[in-house]
């Protein structure tokens, strides 16, 4: 998700947060142009444009990524005469136009279920699904998979024995490898069955290939990783493929962003950075 109006309950939510502190869903929501970030998410936002100029655009291009792919999602499951449902983790804050929002154009009863563990983008999401009857959110750290599969708004919401889309939209970069992302994603497919669909960005080092791309990447991992926030960990093609083992690459496989299934011609450059981010989804066999 990520930028709406605060609610009064969002807003009362969120004055109990240090706003002298940047976020992560918050900065995102800066670059996105969105109000719900403050100065402190300014200022980092400012400080990754400084040495990536496009990184807004780039934000934009994977929200519109999101878009795609969730309509392809939802698509798969009309096709099967299916429920779509959707388990968004690491979801952010919610913005104009949602996952729930846009599967539900392509098919009326998808189920919805958001998970993070932000308090701001608890509060905005809880207030946003107050009056939603087929989406909900679960305030879960989606690291931990056992926590998040027992959760009672996912348990009661969400059938596993039917396919489940997973989101994991710029997510998984935000655990090191101490945390085990590979083994975190894993114990998401292992608990979705068969026809279920895996779909994820994240941020790219492309290495020799690009070497001013990478130069960025590695700018980008010491600002987020080493610096206020402490997360955000850029990985090289090959570790973000093997994510997908396992699973069956929906073609055109995994590639920067502004090339997976795109509607038309990008309408907005993201100049050199495009393989900043890599997206793709999957179907578990």
């Amino acid at each position: 998700m990520s930028e709406s109006v605060p609610s009064v309950r969002a807003q009362a939510a969120s004055s109990a947060i240090d706003t002298s502190k940047p976020s992560v869903p918050r900065i995102y929501d800066a670059l996105l142009g969105g109000k719900n970030n403050y100065q402190a998410d300014r200022a980092e936002a400012s400080k990754l444009e400084s040495f990536a100029p496009e990184a807004s655009a780039l934000a934009r291009a994977n929200r519109a990524w999101l878009g795609r792919a969730v309509r392809f999602l939802a698509g798969e499951a009309r096709s099967r005469g299916a429920v779509a449902q959707f388990l968004d983790l690491g979801s952010g804050l919610p913005g104009a136009d949602n996952t729930h929002e846009i599967a539900r154009r392509s098919a009326h009863q998808a189920k919805v279920v958001y998970v993070d563990r932000d308090p701001v983008v608890a509060a905005h999401s809880r207030a946003l699904l107050e009056d939603e009857e087929v989406s909900w959110f679960a305030e879960a750290d989606f690291s931990d998979v056992g926590a998040v599969l027992a959760d009672p708004v996912v348990t009661a919401h969400l059938d596993f024995t039917q396919p489940v889309s997973v989101i994991l939209c710029l997510a998984l970069h935000h655990l090191s490898d101490e945390q085990d992302p590979h083994g975190v994603l894993a114990g998401y497919v292992e608990a979705i069955p068969s026809g279920s669909m895996i779909a994820l960005t994240h941020l790219h080092d492309p290495g020799e290939a690009n070497p001013e791309t990478s130069e960025i990447a590695k700018k980008v991992h010491a600002m987020f990783a080493g610096g206020a926030t402490g997360t955000g960990y850029v990985r090289t093609g090959a570790e973000i493929t093997r994510f997908f083992d396992g699973l069956e690459l929906v073609d055109p496989g995994l590639v920067p962003i502004t090339d997976w299934w795109p509607d038309g011609p990008v309408r907005e450059s993201v100049g050199n950075i495009g393989e900043l981010i890599l997206g793709g989804v999957a179907r578990k066999p």
